[in-house]
């Protein structure tokens, strides 16, 4: 382990590595032994405003940089990532409880956007536009939004905070992140560091790790920052949603929320090709992903033949510790979530859907549980689960399927299976659902391609050229180049 990568008591503020303002403090653990790792003081209101303040000055020198100059600094972060790699998978693995697999899944994801992001600044263009006015011209400039402020979650940490902050800062913005409580390194320390190595100039980027209940109104409500890039539960969403269109200051919303995604295998389905798609998308991370495997939607002809598969498939996977490279499953990431799980586990056995595989929980592991003869109204169907549990329900025909691929107020990712192209196309349109994948799983995500949900999954899209939308706004200015004749 590198010794510049591995101290993080002290946080990124305005330019200045130091601790929090705060009297309170938090020790970061690992979910697998409990081991601890840092003892942080958290950041206050002061800290907060104080980033604030200097991202907001630093970033108008940031922006007026020649775009290369802003592509070098993303390009030297994709540089540190390569030569970094086991050190960032290391942090994955004892911060988060990433599975060996899960971490190199996400390091190539956080890797995947920079390297998108890179090549953002030379891509951000305007238009000319005509007038009904003798001579006016019409032009669009585009141009950074100014501070974005990045509130990232602890499933996907190094990606998740990444996907905003890489596109965010090579558009010409300064960006200040609150990384979730559990994560604090993977996602937002361990990003400081790397981006100061490339050369990012001091104030650009901040981090701030403090207690929600402490910052994290302040942190929406602040008068800088012009866009809030969350990614969370739809409860939280709603809330900071709620702030930025209806408090002092307006200002923009990237939302990426809860999920409850449908795995729909029809009746001419490829049995084996859909059960391997449905052990991964639902077990890679425990099932902590917000477009993992929520519900098993299969054709009643196949019914029985894909259950009798899946669950004997699900037995095999390993369950242990997350650094073993044959492990599938491992910690759940803190109390509170496993507690949820366990109570989700007896609800399901209360509201009467079949036991096809159980075991017993261990410290932070949780098994992998599989209910079969689920319906729409159980609490296993009807909410996101964010664990390795999942309940398989059977569709009469298609239309049926689609109705219950439909049955939520979710709207993230999902996926159908067909031995017709044709026909797994013309279902996945009639998904609602901002990311439908057919024969695949649902958890996928491109750094080029649109991600994002529908419903109350969320708003906007994040990658690509929708992150160059929504990273930057259109200023409209008009030059009247002859002297124009009015009415009085």
């Amino acid at each position: 382990m590198s010794e510049r990568y591995s101290n993080f008591h002290l946080q990124p503020i305005a330019g200045e590595w130091r601790e929090g303002s705060s009297e309170r403090s938090a020790e970061v653990t690992n979910p697998y032994d409990g081991s601890a790792l840092l003892d942080i003081r958290l950041a206050d209101r002061s800290d907060l405003d104080a980033a604030f303040l200097a991202a907001e000055k630093a970033q108008v020198e940031w922006a007026a940089k020649p775009p290369g100059e802003r592509s070098a600094v993303l390009q030297r972060v994709v540089e540190i990532f390569d030569a970094r790699k086991e050190e960032i998978i290391d942090w994955l693995i004892r911060e988060s409880g990433s599975t060996r697999l899960k971490a190199n899944v996400e390091w190539g994801a956080a890797r995947g956007i920079t390297q998108e992001a890179a090549s953002m600044p030379g891509r951000v263009h305007g238009m000319t536009l005509a007038s009904d006015v003798p001579g006016k011209e019409n032009r669009v400039y585009r141009k950074p939004l100014g501070v974005v402020g990045v509130i990232s979650p602890w499933n996907f940490p190094l990606h998740l905070s990444q996907r905003s902050i890489a596109p965010a800062l090579a558009l010409g913005n300064a960006v200040v992140v609150k990384p979730a409580s559990d994560t604090p390194i993977t996602g937002g320390l361990l990003l400081a560091k790397i981006f100061e190595e490339a050369g990012l100039p001091k104030g650009l980027l901040s981090v701030v790790v403090g207690a929600g209940s402490e910052i994290g109104d302040a942190f929406v409500e602040h008068r800088v920052p012009r866009l809030i890039s969350f990614t969370g539960s739809t409860p939280v969403g709603r809330h900071i949603g709620g702030i930025c269109s209806g408090g002092e200051h307006i200002k923009k919303v990237a939302l990426e929320l809860g999920g409850n995604s449908p795995f729909v295998v029809l009746d001419d389905a490829d049995i084996d090709q859909a059960v391997s798609a449905a052990v991964m998308g639902k077990f890679l991370h425990q099932g902590q992903i917000c477009m993992a495997i929520n519900r098993i939607i299969v054709a009643e002809n196949l019914y029985d033949a894909f259950v009798a598969r899946f669950v004997e498939r699900v037995k095999g996977l390993q369950v242990g510790d997350p650094d073993d490279m044959a492990t599938v499953i491992g910690p759940i990431i803190n109390a509170k979530q496993r507690e949820g799980l366990e109570a989700k586990i007896a609800t399901a056995r209360h509201e009467g859907a079949s036991v096809l595989l159980d075991g017993e929980v261990n410290g932070q592991l949780v098994p992998p549980h599989v209910f079969g003869d689920v319906t729409p109204e159980m609490e296993i169907s009807r909410e996101e689960i964010f664990g390795p549990l999942v309940g398989i329900q059977k569709a009469r025909d298609e239309a049926h399927a689609l109705e219950l691929a439909n049955g939520t107020e979710y709207g993230l990712s999902s996926a159908v299976f067909s031995g017709d192209l044709a026909r797994g196309v013309r279902f996945a349109q009639g998904v609602r659902a901002g990311m439908t994948h057919v024969n695949d799983m649902p958890v996928n995500d491109e750094a080029h391609v649109p991600f994002g949900g529908e419903k109350n999954s969320g708003l906007g899209r994040f990658n690509g050229d929708w992150a160059i939308e929504e990273f930057t706004t259109d200023q409209w200015i008009s030059v009247q180049q002859t002297p124009r004749s009015y009415p009085f």
